[in-house]
């Protein structure tokens, strides 16, 4: 049975809504637009758009500026008054003033011992010479050194002396630090960029004072030097800069033997510099790169032990290697190029 409220409704089913829509005005689309947000708000079935009133009316003032959009909300904050405490701060303290709990001191009382009767009239009874002895046996090390003890064996009837030595300290040695590194940079420096025949080995270790474009100097001087065999600049703070200018350098140096390179702040980048470099040098016989600030990782191993394998004139490799793959294989290339070279030795002795 309908409700005579549904019989009214039954003419506006068959309603064509476009048509009726198409017919409004735009100031009625506006108003009804309004009664719909304030009827439902939330409704899931109006478009995001439409679920509130348009408020984006306002003429547009130019373009948006963000520097004048900060200066215009600080100008405004500043203008702001704060708001008046409610409670205006006195500095006075509420509530309990803490106080912290004294510890109880613990009062350790002594413990008398109690010897049988006979014990202590020996001991009593006993003489120093005695007590000495049994200290001695017991381990009790300060009346072996008591110097009463030592002035009265002295004293003593057919004593030979204070008895000395039976517990000796072990001196402490001093521990001296390392002397610094007496070379002079600016002098070697020289001396290499001359190619002085009387320089044939320079140490730069622990000189931590040693400028970056100075370190690339020496790298630059040995390109055209042919007398140095030895460069040691250990711990002297390089990084990668001063690893890519060397690696430029033995790829065109051909005396150079010996070059260490450990304890500095090299990365895996700078050390790759390094070996990439060595495939093509033929001359270096030893090299250490080990001791820098932070792990090389497994990919520059294994391009270390790749190039150990390519290259046969390394014969000392400086690297403790953290994988088992490249520390094996770094090994087996470094021993067979010390076969090679043990072959080649034997060979012109038989000559």
């Amino acid at each position: 049975m309908a409700l005579p409220f549904q019989k009214e409704l039954e003419k506006y089913k068959n309603l064509d809504e476009d048509e009726l829509l198409g017919k409004l005005s735009e100031e009625e689309l506006k108003q009804l637009e309004s009664v719909l947000d304030d009827l439902d708000p939330e409704s899931a079935t109006l478009p995001a758009g439409l679920r509130q009133k348009d408020q984006t009316q306002k003429a547009a003032t130019g373009p948006f500026n963000r520097e004048h959009l900060l200066s215009y909300l600080e100008k405004e904050a500043l203008q702001q008054k704060d708001r008046e405490d409610f409670v205006p701060y006195t500095g006075e303290k509420k509530g309990r003033v803490f106080i912290p709990k004294e510890k109880p001191v613990e009062t350790r009382q002594e413990e008398k011992v109690t010897l049988d009767p006979e014990l202590e009239e020996a001991l009593a009874s006993a003489s120093d010479t005695e007590l000495y002895d049994l200290a001695a046996v017991l381990g009790v090390h300060n009346l072996l050194n008591n110097p009463k003890f030592d002035e009265e064996t002295a004293n003593s009837k057919g004593g030979k002396g204070p008895v000395r030595n039976v517990v000796k300290g072990e001196k402490v040695k001093p521990v001296f630090e390392e002397p610094p590194n007496p070379t002079n940079v600016e002098v070697s420096l020289q001396q290499m960029r001359a190619n002085d025949p009387g320089l044939q080995e320079v140490n730069l270790n622990n000189i931590k004072s040693i400028p970056i474009p100075t370190l690339k100097d020496f790298a630059k001087a040995l390109e055209t030097n042919t007398h140095v065999r030895k460069l040691s600049l250990a711990a002297t703070r390089s990084g990668d800069p001063v690893a890519v200018a060397f690696a430029d350098m033995l790829k065109v140096n051909k005396t150079l033997k010996s070059l260490n390179v450990e304890s500095n702040f090299i990365t895996g980048a700078g050390i790759l510099a390094l070996v990439e470099a060595l495939r093509e040098n033929d001359s270096l016989t030893e090299i250490k790169i080990d001791n820098q600030r932070q792990q090389l990782g497994t990919a520059v191993e294994m391009e270390i032990a790749q190039m150990l394998e390519e290259n046969s004139s390394i014969l000392k490799f400086g690297y403790q290697f953290t994988k088992q793959g490249p520390r094996t294989r770094a090994a087996a290339a470094i021993t067979k190029n010390n076969d090679l070279v043990r072959k080649k030795r034997v060979e012109g002795d038989r000559r």
